[in-house]
């Protein structure tokens, strides 16, 4: 089908384009809003500022494509190809992107509050900014990713995977971390308060300057972490792995403690040990 003919129909009430192929097509600012784009080639098209709320894109080849500002609020791109794909400012609240390929997608000032990206690969991709509150990003793969000063306020990210990641100047207030793997994460003056990550893995992480206020850390392991300024008020350490931490030029390595507090004298916070 030519682009021209999808036009013609969708104005006469057509919305089924199931597997229609629209590679490198130019569709700057295009309108196909519910639309049924399920399987279909879009590979490098131009997409940008295109309406498509509320729009079936399944299992879409998207790679290279561009998405920049277009509104796609409530759609539905499980399964889709956005290898590579430009998503930069694009608003997404609420949509569906379970298992979608993004690994090296920018989606810088995204908005993508309310999201489902279970199970989505996000390795190396660009999220600077982004907004993603309240967002359900279980078992997602963020190896490498760049989340400098995104929001993910309410998140779930239980069971993820975060290796190398950049969470610095985040904004993370009770995000559910349970069992995540955190390793050499940078969470550099990033907010955490509140938030829940029980069992982690967050070796080797800087956590310099974070905001840790009554974040659950039992059972987690924070073996080498760099703590220097972080503030643990009514922080649980329980069963804690805590080995070879930085506390203000200060190494520690409470090894076998059975109880690890924090007491906050004027100029900040000091380990205290009870045996």
């Amino acid at each position: 089908m030519k682009l021209r003919q999808l036009l013609r129909s969708y104005e006469q009430g057509e919305r089924e384009f199931a597997g229609i192929d629209l590679k490198s097509a130019d569709l700057t600012r295009i309108t196909l809003i519910g639309v049924n784009l399920t399987e279909a080639n879009l590979m490098g098209t131009d997409l940008s500022r295109a309406f498509l709320t509320k729009s079936k894109l399944h299992r879409a080849s998207l790679n290279w494509a561009n998405l920049s500002f277009a509104k796609m609020s409530q759609a539905q791109l499980a399964e889709a190809d956005l290898t590579k794909a430009s998503l930069s400012g694009a608003f997404m609240v609420k949509s569906t992107l379970n298992r979608a390929q993004l690994s090296g997608a920018d989606l810088s000032h995204a908005n993508l509050r309310g999201s489902d990206l279970e199970g989505a690969n996000l390795c190396g991709a660009n999220l600077f900014r982004v907004n993603l509150r309240e967002a359900n990003l279980r078992g997602v793969n963020l190896n490498w990713a760049n989340l400098q000063e995104a929001r993910l306020s309410g998140a779930n990210l239980s069971d993820v995977s975060l290796n190398g990641s950049n969470f610095s100047s985040a904004f993370l207030k009770e995000v559910n971390f349970s069992n995540a793997n955190l390793e050499n994460v940078n969470l550099k003056e990033a907010r955490l308060s509140g938030s829940n990550l029980a069992g982690a893995n967050l070796t080797g992480a800087n956590l310099e300057g974070a905001n840790l206020r009554a974040v659950n850390l039992k059972g987690a392991n924070l073996t080498g972490v760099n703590l220097l300024g972080a503030s643990l008020e009514g922080a649980d350490l329980t069963d804690a792995i805590l080995v070879h931490l930085s506390f203000y030029d200060t190494q520690v390595n409470p090894v076998q403690t059975p109880l690890l507090t924090y007491i906050a004298p004027f100029s900040g916070w000091q380990p205290e040990f009870a045996i």
